[in-house]
Protein backbone atom coordinates (compact mmCIF):
# COMPACT_ATOMS: atom_id res chain seq x y z
CA UNK A 1 0.00 0.00 0.00
CA UNK A 2 2.86 2.34 0.86
CA UNK A 3 4.49 1.50 -2.47
CA UNK A 4 1.36 2.60 -4.34
CA UNK A 5 1.26 5.85 -2.36
CA UNK A 6 4.90 6.62 -3.08
CA UNK A 7 4.46 5.86 -6.76
CA UNK A 8 1.47 8.21 -6.98
CA UNK A 9 3.39 11.21 -5.55
CA UNK A 10 5.08 12.13 -8.87
CA UNK A 11 1.71 11.90 -10.63
CA UNK A 12 0.07 14.19 -8.07
CA UNK A 13 2.96 16.64 -8.34
CA UNK A 14 2.71 16.60 -12.14
CA UNK A 15 -1.06 17.27 -12.00
CA UNK A 16 -0.55 20.20 -9.64
CA UNK A 17 2.11 21.61 -11.97
CA UNK A 18 -0.25 21.34 -14.97
CA UNK A 19 -3.01 23.20 -13.05
CA UNK A 20 -0.57 25.94 -12.05
CA UNK A 21 0.77 26.37 -15.59
CA UNK A 22 -2.72 26.30 -17.11
CA UNK A 23 -3.88 29.03 -14.76
CA UNK A 24 -0.85 31.16 -15.62
CA UNK A 25 -1.32 30.64 -19.34
CA UNK A 26 -4.84 32.06 -19.39
CA UNK A 27 -4.58 34.74 -16.71
CA UNK A 28 -4.08 38.41 -17.58
CA UNK A 29 -0.95 39.73 -15.80
CA UNK A 30 -2.34 43.26 -16.11
CA UNK A 31 -5.33 42.22 -13.99
CA UNK A 32 -3.24 41.14 -10.99
CA UNK A 33 -3.84 43.12 -7.83
CA UNK A 34 -0.90 45.42 -7.14
CA UNK A 35 0.71 45.31 -3.70
CA UNK A 36 1.24 49.09 -3.84
CA UNK A 37 -2.45 50.00 -4.19
CA UNK A 38 -3.78 52.12 -1.30
CA UNK A 39 -0.28 52.69 0.04
CA UNK A 40 1.82 55.88 -0.04
CA UNK A 41 4.40 56.22 -2.78
CA UNK A 42 7.64 54.77 -1.35
CA UNK A 43 10.24 57.22 -0.09
CA UNK A 44 12.80 58.40 -2.64
CA UNK A 45 15.18 61.27 -3.32
CA UNK A 46 15.94 61.38 -7.03
CA UNK A 47 17.12 63.97 -9.56
CA UNK A 48 15.31 65.53 -12.48
CA UNK A 49 16.23 63.71 -15.70
CA UNK A 50 17.02 66.84 -17.70
CA UNK A 51 18.29 69.05 -14.85
CA UNK A 52 20.06 66.98 -12.21
CA UNK A 53 20.44 70.04 -9.95
CA UNK A 54 16.73 69.60 -9.13
CA UNK A 55 15.82 66.82 -6.67
CA UNK A 56 12.41 65.27 -6.09
CA UNK A 57 10.80 63.45 -3.16
CA UNK A 58 7.25 62.05 -2.75
CA UNK A 59 6.17 65.59 -1.77
CA UNK A 60 5.76 66.29 -5.51
CA UNK A 61 2.57 64.23 -5.43
CA UNK A 62 0.86 66.21 -2.67
CA UNK A 63 -2.24 68.30 -3.45
CA UNK A 64 -2.51 67.13 -7.08
CA UNK A 65 -3.90 64.00 -8.71
CA UNK A 66 -1.01 62.58 -10.73
CA UNK A 67 -0.31 59.70 -13.09
CA UNK A 68 3.24 58.45 -12.58
CA UNK A 69 4.32 56.92 -15.90
CA UNK A 70 7.24 54.48 -15.94
CA UNK A 71 8.98 54.69 -19.31
CA UNK A 72 12.22 54.69 -21.30
CA UNK A 73 13.40 55.43 -24.84
CA UNK A 74 14.13 51.72 -25.28
CA UNK A 75 10.41 50.94 -24.77
CA UNK A 76 8.51 50.74 -28.07
CA UNK A 77 5.10 50.71 -26.38
CA UNK A 78 6.07 53.87 -24.49
CA UNK A 79 6.64 55.66 -27.80
CA UNK A 80 3.28 54.43 -29.09
CA UNK A 81 1.37 55.80 -26.10
CA UNK A 82 3.12 59.20 -25.90
CA UNK A 83 0.81 60.95 -28.41
CA UNK A 84 -2.31 59.87 -26.49
CA UNK A 85 -0.83 60.84 -23.12
CA UNK A 86 0.07 64.23 -24.61
CA UNK A 87 -3.52 64.56 -25.85
CA UNK A 88 -4.82 63.87 -22.32
CA UNK A 89 -2.47 66.49 -20.90
CA UNK A 90 -3.50 69.12 -23.42
CA UNK A 91 -7.24 68.40 -23.68
CA UNK A 92 -8.09 67.27 -20.14
CA UNK A 93 -5.24 68.80 -18.13
CA UNK A 94 -4.14 65.39 -16.80
CA UNK A 95 -0.94 65.68 -14.79
CA UNK A 96 1.73 63.19 -15.86
CA UNK A 97 5.07 62.76 -14.13
CA UNK A 98 7.61 60.43 -15.70
CA UNK A 99 9.67 57.87 -13.80
CA UNK A 100 12.50 57.23 -16.20
CA UNK A 101 15.10 54.48 -16.11
CA UNK A 102 17.49 53.45 -18.83
CA UNK A 103 18.55 49.87 -19.53
CA UNK A 104 21.83 51.03 -21.00
CA UNK A 105 23.05 52.22 -17.59
CA UNK A 106 23.11 48.54 -16.68
CA UNK A 107 26.50 46.90 -17.47
CA UNK A 108 24.61 43.88 -18.82
CA UNK A 109 23.10 46.06 -21.56
CA UNK A 110 25.95 48.49 -22.24
CA UNK A 111 26.85 51.94 -20.97
CA UNK A 112 25.61 55.41 -21.79
CA UNK A 113 26.54 58.83 -20.54
CA UNK A 114 23.92 61.11 -18.98
CA UNK A 115 24.18 63.66 -21.84
CA UNK A 116 23.54 60.86 -24.35
CA UNK A 117 20.44 59.72 -22.43
CA UNK A 118 19.19 63.31 -22.21
CA UNK A 119 19.62 63.79 -25.97
CA UNK A 120 17.70 60.58 -26.71
CA UNK A 121 14.88 61.59 -24.35
CA UNK A 122 14.57 65.06 -25.89
CA UNK A 123 14.50 63.55 -29.39
CA UNK A 124 11.79 61.04 -28.48
CA UNK A 125 9.60 63.61 -26.71
CA UNK A 126 9.96 66.04 -29.61
CA UNK A 127 8.98 63.35 -32.09
CA UNK A 128 6.05 61.72 -30.27
CA UNK A 129 4.83 64.34 -27.78
CA UNK A 130 5.71 65.35 -24.24
CA UNK A 131 2.98 64.79 -21.66
CA UNK A 132 5.30 65.18 -18.65
CA UNK A 133 5.37 68.01 -16.16
CA UNK A 134 8.85 66.65 -15.33
CA UNK A 135 10.75 63.37 -15.32
CA UNK A 136 12.22 61.74 -12.23
CA UNK A 137 15.45 59.90 -13.05
CA UNK A 138 15.42 56.50 -11.34
CA UNK A 139 19.15 55.96 -11.82
CA UNK A 140 19.56 52.68 -9.91
CA UNK A 141 15.96 51.51 -10.44
CA UNK A 142 15.47 51.35 -6.67
CA UNK A 143 12.17 53.24 -6.77
CA UNK A 144 10.99 51.00 -9.61
CA UNK A 145 11.72 47.99 -7.41
CA UNK A 146 9.95 49.57 -4.44
CA UNK A 147 6.87 50.11 -6.61
CA UNK A 148 6.95 46.51 -7.83
CA UNK A 149 7.51 47.51 -11.45
CA UNK A 150 7.97 44.63 -13.87
CA UNK A 151 8.64 46.61 -17.06
CA UNK A 152 7.46 49.60 -19.03
CA UNK A 153 5.13 51.23 -19.55
CA UNK A 154 3.42 51.07 -16.18
CA UNK A 155 1.23 53.71 -14.60
CA UNK A 156 0.38 54.63 -11.02
CA UNK A 157 -2.63 56.86 -10.35
CA UNK A 158 -1.75 58.83 -7.22
CA UNK A 159 -4.21 60.85 -5.15
CA UNK A 160 -3.74 64.29 -3.55
CA UNK A 161 -2.26 62.70 -0.44
CA UNK A 162 0.45 60.81 -2.32
CA UNK A 163 -1.32 57.43 -2.10
CA UNK A 164 -1.38 55.03 -5.05
CA UNK A 165 -5.00 54.30 -5.90
CA UNK A 166 -4.61 52.39 -9.17
CA UNK A 167 -1.75 50.54 -10.87
CA UNK A 168 -2.01 49.84 -14.59
CA UNK A 169 0.46 47.62 -16.46
CA UNK A 170 0.72 48.37 -20.17
CA UNK A 171 -0.06 51.39 -22.30
CA UNK A 172 -2.84 53.90 -21.80
CA UNK A 173 -4.97 54.15 -24.93
CA UNK A 174 -8.46 55.57 -25.42
CA UNK A 175 -10.20 52.35 -24.36
CA UNK A 176 -8.08 51.90 -21.23
CA UNK A 177 -8.52 55.56 -20.29
CA UNK A 178 -12.31 55.60 -20.71
CA UNK A 179 -13.04 52.21 -19.14
CA UNK A 180 -10.44 51.86 -16.40
CA UNK A 181 -8.54 55.00 -15.48
CA UNK A 182 -10.75 58.02 -16.11
CA UNK A 183 -13.57 56.97 -13.71
CA UNK A 184 -11.07 56.64 -10.83
CA UNK A 185 -9.23 59.80 -11.92
CA UNK A 186 -12.42 61.88 -11.91
CA UNK A 187 -13.36 60.55 -8.46
CA UNK A 188 -9.94 61.45 -7.08
CA UNK A 189 -10.22 65.00 -8.43
CA UNK A 190 -13.27 65.48 -6.20
CA UNK A 191 -11.69 64.01 -3.06
CA UNK A 192 -10.09 66.23 -0.42
CA UNK A 193 -6.50 65.56 0.59
CA UNK A 194 -6.23 62.93 3.30
CA UNK A 195 -3.59 63.24 5.98
CA UNK A 196 -1.84 59.91 6.25
CA UNK A 197 1.34 58.96 8.04
CA UNK A 198 4.01 57.46 5.81
CA UNK A 199 4.94 53.87 6.52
Amino acid sequence: MKKVSLLSLPLIGFCLLIVFLYKGLFSDPRALESQINNRPVPEFTLPDLLNTDITYTPEVFKNKVTILNVWGVWCITCAIELPYLTHLKESENVRFVGLYFDQDLDPDFGEKSLPQIQREVKTMLTKYGNPYEFNIFDIARETALDLGITGAPEHFLIDKSGVVRLHHIGDINERVWKNKIEPVYQTLLQEPERRLGRE
